[in-house]
């Protein structure tokens, strides 16, 4: 029986990952990659040739069944997203849940993801944080910040450039103006921005300097009066 490893990648700088990392992309038989054109940018830097084949939200549930098959028989796999730790709102889950029912084991290496270092220089409280991930671009939205307006926690949440106003708009109405509140942008990348304010202050600033490239969004829980 083989394994399955899930590889963190950078999620900027090509320098944050492990030597660990850069091993098993080397020796596993072959390797799972969101956009193998991303993945082999990193392979290439790194000299690294090990074979890829595609595994996305698109495309895992006709291929999982074939990389199940594969591993029974014996074969190592490393599975990357474009950035980050594999399976954090990324693919991931979906070939990990059944590798489990198979008896299959699974490692994931420790490493690079978005939401640690945010959640560290946000300047808010990070003792206990919850962990939202994309919120409902439609459907499912107004409910989600609806349940999360008694949120005592701080939140973290991963935001596109183009839906980050109406993010910081909505945080305004469900959670207040003076609500702190800190976007970080292009994480560990030469234009690595960190934001810090009232989502007011922050929806005002945002408005005139359309943001580009990667956002976590943290956002400062309730208070208890």
């Amino acid at each position: 029986m083989g394994k399955l490893i899930l590889v963190p990648t950078p999620i900027g700088n090509l320098e944050d990952i492990t030597l660990r990392a850069l091993r098993v992309l080397k020796e596993v038989d072959f390797i799972l990659a969101e956009d193998t054109r991303t993945t082999g940018f990193l392979l290439k830097h790194y000299g690294i040739e090990t074979r890829m084949f595609s595994h996305h939200k698109f495309n895992e549930h006709s291929t999982t069944e074939r990389v199940i098959q594969r591993l029974q028989a014996g074969e190592t796999a490393a599975m990357v997203s474009d950035a980050g730790t594999p399976g954090i709102s990324d693919p991931g889950y979906l070939l990990v849940n059944h590798c489990i029912k198979q008896g299959i084991t699974v490692e994931c290496l420790p490493g690079a993801t978005a939401l640690i270092p945010a959640i560290t220089v946000a300047g808010l409280p990070n003792d206990r944080f919850t962990f939202e991930g994309f919120l409902p671009q439609k459907k499912g939205r107004q409910k989600k910040f609806t349940a999360l307006q008694d949120e005592t926690r701080t939140m973290v949440f991963y935001e596109s450039p183009h839906r980050l106003l109406k993010t910081l708009a909505q945080c305004i109405d469900f959670f207040g103006a003076d609500r702190q509140a800190a976007v970080c942008r292009e994480l560990s990348k030469l234009h690595e921005e960190i934001k810090r304010g009232t989502v007011f202050e922050l929806h005002s600033y945002y408005e005139q300097h359309p943001p580009k490239g990667e956002i976590v969004l943290i956002v400062d829980g309730k208070k208890d009066i």
